[in-house]
């Protein structure tokens, strides 16, 4: 039998971009990916990427989607064996003798599409079988219509850990493990991933069945697993990378074309509400924040996609989440525009609260990226000191300095500077008193000629504060992710500022994520979600330089917790003070203007501040040891 583990060491032993060169598609480095104009259709500008750290290829005007064994059945013509034994032979692995059905298998070419789409039925057919009738009830206490269950093709997966394998015998085990239906875990026997769930196919540009999604049912009525999250997704597989794939745009985007306006809600059956009511260019991401490919698949049909997200916290990080994700991406007509709801509604709320058009209204009055980033950091903290308002213009200039487009940037750089004095300094008071300070040349070093303050450094202090900058980042990062895993429910406690960053270790953001879309608070659940995205749990070693008290073996949250909160502050906000006041620092040398002056002060006080926290932390930690 081939098993899963073989398969993935095969397909660690070839360089994708290699295999696909050789095949005559000339690929083009673009980052840590290579792009091509897509080899499975016809085009003009390269939407084909290839991304060796993950094995899979990729396009966004197509779909087509898949590893190294994909690339040999659906681009060479090679059936499944034939196109192992072809990889094995190149990467010098004896293939192990498959079992008949797997023989079998090959010879009909069966592929991963195949079972999917069986899959697909299998579920369908559950739906109204004995046994649906919790999964009929829920849909339609949502209110939708059998038109609308067809359309989308909802299904149900019934409790038995075996019974899927059992509907699709046709295929061989590893195929369905493949495809993301059977886990496989040490020790135990397989069984199915969606049991007692609602279920709804995730399909690819062209329409096939890529990945499902399952709602639990019921709180009173969950699979047999404790912690089970409400909603589940198929891993990442040969057909579907979640990061690369929008839920429902094989349907929006012929919508998008007539409407003029693609938008993007936070889940799938908030697409669906919307389709029901009338709406039906909505898309959604699978699970995660939107991620970098999906906003550019997005501006490939639409150049300004509205971000519909709910009136919760959670909905306003996710929106702080995707403009510090499109920032870097911007470019001249390409942008975000974004819809708040009202606090605690979702879009299926507000339809049946006051009817589409309420919505649709909602929807004609989205705010511009820069409206948005504006608000949400002058709301984000009281500013009642300077130091706060110095904190304010640090972030709005780190964000600045995340744009990539020269024009964009400089563009932004001056509008939310002029936002930000305008509502700083009014004009009643400049922020500047001639009288109390002297006319004259200011020095490089301080306050008119006299020499800036300097923060005191003992040995505790400098190690925290070479602990936030550089590459020593990482290992602060590390530590905050251990002390957060320790402590899940700090997670949601600091979510808001770590959904501000505008640069943030993906691990981070995957927990920050997991949490808002209610998975369990559970060390072991999300560390199983970082192993399951390719992440590492940092270990000891990734922070053995650090020795903060939240870290220790006998740590506690009441004693340490405030550790790990400026932890956090100093990970996400002095960086972004470091290169606001770099900025400010390089305007100044070159304007040398009192304004310029005042602003490269304020932000040197407000690094004061942070050194007096790690002072105070550096104390902390010298009277516990």
């Amino acid at each position: 039998m081939l098993s899963p583990q073989w398969l993935d060491q095969l397909r660690t032993r070839i360089t994708l971009s290699a295999l696909i060169s050789r095949s005559g598609v000339r690929l083009l480095r673009a980052g840590r990916e290579q792009k091509a104009c897509c080899p499975f259709h016809s085009e003009k500008s390269p939407s084909f990427t290839v991304n060796d750290e993950k094995g899979f290829y990729h396009c966004f005007g197509c779909g087509a989607h898949g590893d190294a064994i994909r690339w040999m059945t659906d681009h060479q013509g090679l059936s499944f064996m034939d196109a192992v034994k072809e990889l094995a032979a190149e990467a010098g692995l004896d293939v192990p003798a498959p079992d008949p059905r797997m023989a079998k298998a090959a010879e009909k070419r069966d592929s991963l599409h195949d079972v999917m789409a069986e899959a697909q039925g299998w579920f369908v057919h559950n739906l109204t079988a004995p046994g649906g009738e919790g999964a009929q009830a829920y849909l339609a206490s949502r209110g939708f219509d059998a038109a609308t269950v067809q359309r989308f093709g909802f299904g149900y997966a019934p409790e038995d850990r075996q019974a899927l394998k059992g509907a699709l015998s046709r295929f061989p085990e590893p195929m369905l493990i493949e495809a993301g239906l059977r886990i496989v875990v040490e020790d135990r026997d397989p069984y199915d991933r969606f049991r007692g769930r609602l279920m709804l196919p995730i399909q690819d540009a062209r329409g096939r069945v890529i990945a499902f999604g399952g709602r639990i049912l019921a709180k009173d009525k969950t699979p047999k697993d404790s912690g089970a999250p409400k909603y589940l997704n198929s891993p990442d597989t040969p057909l579907f990378d979640k990061g690369r794939t929008l839920y429902n745009l094989h349907r929006a985007a012929p919508a998008a074309r007539e409407t003029g306006r693609l938008v993007v809600v936070e889940g799938y059956m908030d697409v669906i509400a919307l389709a029901a009511a009338g709406i039906a260019e909505a898309v959604a991401p699978l699970g995660t924040a939107l991620t970098e490919q999906q906003i550019e698949m997005l501006w490939r049909h639409i150049e300004t996609p509205v971000l519909c997200f709910d009136g919760d916290a959670a909905g306003q990080r996710a929106a702080m989440r995707a403009i510090t994700r499109a920032l870097p991406l911007l470019r001249p007509a390409h942008s975000l525009r974004i819809v708040r709801l009202p606090q605690g509604l979702d879009p299926d709320d507000l339809i049946k609260a006051q009817g589409p058009a309420a919505m649709r209204a909602v929807l004609d009055e989205a705010r511009s990226l820069i409206d948005v980033l504006w608000e949400t950091e002058r709301d984000a903290v009281p500013l009642v000191t300077p130091e706060d308002k110095a904190g304010l213009k640090a972030r709005l200039m780190a964000h600045v300095e995340a744009i990539a487009h020269p024009d964009i940037a400089s563009l932004y750089r001056r509008e939310l500077t002029d936002r930000f004095s305008a509502f700083a300094f009014p004009k009643r008071d400049s922020g500047w008193s001639n009288q109390s300070q002297p006319r004259g040349r200011p020095g490089r070093n301080g306050r008119f000629g006299q020499p800036a303050p300097a923060p005191s450094s003992p040995e505790s202090l400098e190690r925290l504060r070479r602990a936030s900058s550089g590459g020593a980042r990482d290992s602060l990062a590390a530590a905050v992710i251990a002390g957060l895993l320790r402590w899940p429910a700090q997670i949601a406690q600091h979510a808001e500022m770590l959904a501000r960053a505008p640069s943030l270790d993906p691990r981070l953001a995957l927990l920050v994520d997991s949490v808002d879309a209610g998975e369990p608070l559970e060390s072991e659940h999300l560390a199983t979600i970082l192993a399951a995205n390719g992440l590492e749990v940092p270990g000891p070693a990734a922070y053995s330089g650090l020795r903060f008290g939240f870290l220790g073996p006998d740590a506690t949250l009441e004693q340490d917790g405030p550790d790990l909160a400026s932890a956090i502050l100093i990970l996400v906000e002095r960086p972004m003070l470091e290169a606001a006041l770099k900025a400010a620092t390089d305007r100044h040398i070159h304007e040398f203007t009192e304004e310029s002056f005042a602003e490269q002060q304020r932000l040197r006080e407000r690094m004061l501040e942070f050194d007096a926290r790690l002072r105070h932390m550096a104390a902390r930690h010298a009277a516990s040891s």
